[in-house]
């Protein structure tokens, strides 16, 4: 197996309903070189035998097939992820063909960062707050006439794009620098810088709150932050909070006085 080949995205399927579905996702993933699944919170549980009976002989995927309880577990350990879905009304993500993407993730795998692709469910899809850790979003150009289009056929798409770039990509002439940080550095970056919003009141009116959190992550997460980076923002994150904490104290200490 060829370098290239070995720094393949992994196929993340969140809340698979059919074990039918999940098999087809193996076969193809065999067909184009894409070796680790990863599945969150299948709805029959794993692991399912007609998956395997499905997958025709592909059962390599399946076997080493990991389970995850949410999205967020499943990405922690990558740090390019793009989502494939229709365009979300809510983020302002580059919004790429599987063709622009599979040349994007090229790129980052010779750069030897971990990729990923995720897909939603057959019925609900992605829900925004998921859609939000990832660094863009991947639409098939589905004809309007009928928009149809299954699980199994979606990775196909993905895959063989991936396939026909990482294929034909010349060998990298360049030292890479520091790559983006994982998906676990920057979910420790969101929830810190949150968690000191909050405490500042940023979050009003509080019905609010989630959709501003959305929007915080997917700007923060278009940036493509280095481990590095992560910990100085997090520094500056400390800084500023201890700061204001020091302002709060002399203020409560000249009210005391003056009381």
């Amino acid at each position: 197996m060829s370098e290239a080949i070995s720094q393949a995205p992994v196929i993340i399927l969140n809340a698979p309903q059919l074990a039918e579905n999940i098999g087809a996702v193996a076969r193809v993933m065999a067909n184009f070189g894409l070796s680790e699944l990863r599945l969150v919170n299948p709805r029959d549980g794993w692991p399912q035998e007609r998956a395997w009976a499905l997958a025709s002989g592909a059962e390599w995927p399946l076997n080493a097939a990991r389970v995850y309880d949410t999205v967020t577990e499943a990405i922690a350990d990558l740090q390019t992820v793009f989502a494939t879905t229709a365009r979300p009304r809510e983020l302002t993500l580059p919004v790429l063909t599987p063709r622009s993407a599979a040349a994007e993730l090229s790129e980052a795998s010779a750069r030897g960062e971990r990729l990923g692709l995720l897909f939603g469910g057959e019925r609900a899809g992605l829900e925004t707050s998921d859609i939000a850790l990832c660094q863009a979003v991947v639409t098939i150009p589905i004809d309007p006439r009928f928009r149809s289009l299954n699980l199994g056929q979606a990775v196909a798409i993905n895959a063989y794009e991936w396939r026909m770039t990482v294929t034909e990509a010349a060998p990298p002439n360049f030292r890479p620098g520091p790559g983006p940080a994982t998906g676990e550095a920057m979910l420790g970056l969101y929830e810190h810088l949150e968690r000191e919003l909050d405490a500042a009141g940023f979050f009003h009116p509080p019905e609010k709150t989630p959709n501003m959190i959305q929007n915080l992550r997917s700007a923060l997460g278009k940036a493509r932050f280095t481990d590095q980076e992560v910990r100085t923002l997090r520094g500056v994150v400390t800084a500023l909070s201890r700061g204001r904490g020091k302002v709060l104290e002399k203020i409560a200490k000249t009210k005391g006085e003056g009381a």
